[in-house]
């Protein structure tokens, strides 16, 4: 029996071999049709490519849909191209190897239109949802459930049952449930295809089902739709609720770095400080000077560049600011026309300064590692990894303050100063001192904002001209020099804004919020939360 199996093994791979080549030359005799093809052949040539099971399929849809298959006018051989300078290397389809060159003028593309790049595109999936790259697998499982192509349906169901990856898997399911409710003419696999889209509660899916339930002739299948629709709808509006309010924290933890330092010079001093913004616009491109430090000098540390902008922000940031009081400010303390004046005059001058030093055009902040990618959630909504960072660093520097202001010797006069100057002066507490550290110090939380806004808006001269009155409005609603109130401000306005831009467009939205707080605070003009003692007085 022994040379029996041998005979036999021998057969199988003679079989093989010459099955493999018979496959080639098949798939040989395909590709060269392309060269005289009409659209219904191409795309029924494209199936047929993609059904063929060829190492080189993949490379041969890609380069057809890639518009690099040309054919050669004086044989109608089909190849691929590629550019190199002013001719073409030529290269076979089947097995790759160089053909020569030639000129454009003696080759032809093989021209496709948009209906058979999505069959292409649908058959590109269907080949790589078995890759080892999970990237890959996502792609082409995004790619069939677009195109829904019968011919990827077979390798689509094997590739489902080797998945792993649960976000794979979820959309390998969408596409074998949108798939079946296209081709199937089974009501009973249409609906519950139906049934497993109404799990999905994405655009995608909606947009599927949406553009279903106007042709759909089945009037069974056609209200299961509809239903799935309506669910599908108010599940998206309440994950659409949950988006706005993370986009308004978000705003808002900006808001809240931009105004607190704000809130603590103007509720200590009085100053209405128009240069705030561009203390803030110092900080952003105090972090491009770091980054650029160890873009070229260290790169491989590149993610650690985050941790020294910030100190290096404050540091910056806040010696502009004691600068500025120290020079400027001091003259002016009870005349608040001429300071608002005097400020906005120096806000001018540092646009000024950083575009010499500059230029005027936006300047690249790149994001660390850790802070780039998002978190997807059902229903479409994303919550980015900048964003929830930013979040989380606006409350620690908000905690620190509060510790800082609670717990340390600088922190106690700064608050007796706040209450009452007169009496603080009198107690021994050098007022001016304070004064000035306490600039310097809204300053250089300023500078710390700088850094968080580089990481989500660009750089420019103009950054902080776009936050300084929202950090104004921020400080008034919330309470003069009240950390709490900034906060609660900072959330409020944030989130109300993100609810009504949908709704009334950004500028409106803008608009309808101030006009909301000048009402308000017609009603209450020291804000959410008033600060006793000097404030009160005054």
């Amino acid at each position: 029996m022994a040379p029996f199996k041998k005979f036999l093994v021998l057969l199988a791979i003679i079989f093989a071999l010459n099955n493999a080549d018979a496959t080639a030359a098949t798939l040989g005799e395909t590709i060269a049709s392309l060269a005289k093809a009409n659209t219904k052949q191409k795309i029924q040539t494209v199936k047929v490519i993609s059904a063929s099971g060829h190492d080189r399929a993949a490379e041969v849809l890609q380069a057809l849909v890639g518009s690099k298959l040309y054919f050669q006018k004086s044989d109608r051989k089909v190849v691929i191209i590629k550019k190199a300078g002013s001719t073409y290397l030529l290269i076979d389809p089947l097995t790759a190897k160089e053909l020569g060159q030639s000129l454009k003028s003696k080759l032809k593309k093989i021209r496709i239109n948009n209906r058979i790049r999505r069959v292409i595109r649908g058959a590109l999936g269907g080949l790589t949802l078995l890759s080892k790259n999970p990237g890959q697998r996502l792609k082409a499982a995004e790619a069939v459930f677009k195109s829904a192509s019968a011919g990827s349906l077979p390798t689509l169901k094997k590739a489902l049952e080797r998945e792993t990856d649960e976000k794979i898997k979820a959309k390998m399911v969408m596409a074998v449930a949108a798939t079946e409710l296209k081709i199937s003419k089974d009501q009973v696999e249409r609906l519950a295809a139906v049934k497993v889209l109404t799990e999905f509660a994405v655009p995608e899916v909606r947009a599927l089902l949406g553009s279903l339930a106007t042709v759909e002739k089945d009037a069974e299948v056609k209200e299961a739709v509809d239903k799935a629709l309506s669910d599908i709808e108010a599940s998206l509006v309440f994950w659409n609720g949950i988006g706005n309010i993370f986009q308004g924290i978000s705003l808002g933890s900006v808001l809240l770095l931009a105004a607190v330092g704000l809130a603590i010079t103007f509720g200590v001093m009085g100053v209405i400080n128009m240069a705030h913004g561009e203390l803030v616009m110092i900080g952003a491109y105090t972090t491009f000077v770091v980054q650029e430090i160890f873009r070229a000098y260290f790169p491989e540390a590149f993610g650690f560049s985050i941790a020294v902008a910030i100190p290096a922000a404050f540091v910056v940031a806040g010696g502009f600011g004691i600068a500025i009081e120290r020079g400027i400010i001091r003259y002016l303390y009870g005349r608040p026309l001429e300071t608002l004046l005097a400020t906005w005059g120096l806000s001018l001058i540092l646009q000024q300064f950083v575009r010499s030093i500059f230029g005027p055009t936006n300047r690249e902040v790149g994001n660390p590692e850790w802070m780039s990618g998002a978190i997807e959630i059902t229903g479409g909504l994303v919550l980015t990894y900048n964003r929830i960072w930013i979040i989380a660093f606006s409350l620690l520097v908000l905690g620190l303050l509060i510790l800082f202001l609670r717990k340390t010797a600088f922190g106690l006069q700064m608050r007796a100063v706040t209450q009452n100057r007169p009496m603080a002066s009198s107690m021994g507490i050098r007022t001016g001192y304070v004064d000035a550290l306490t600039f310097g110090l809204g300053s250089g939380i300023a500078g710390v904002a700088g850094v968080a806004l580089s990481q989500i808006d660009n750089v420019s001269p103009n950054l902080g001209q776009a936050y300084i009155i929202d950090s104004f409005m921020v400080v008034v609603f919330g309470g003069v020099g009240n950390l709490w109130g900034t906060l609660v401000g900072a959330f409020s306005l944030g989130i109300v804004n993100k609810f009504l831009e949908p709704f009334a467009g950004t500028v409106l939205a803008k608009i309808l919020v101030l006009v909301a707080i000048i009402l308000f605070i017609q009603k209450r003009p020291r804000g959410l939360f008033a600060l006793k003692g000097r404030a009160v007085e005054n």
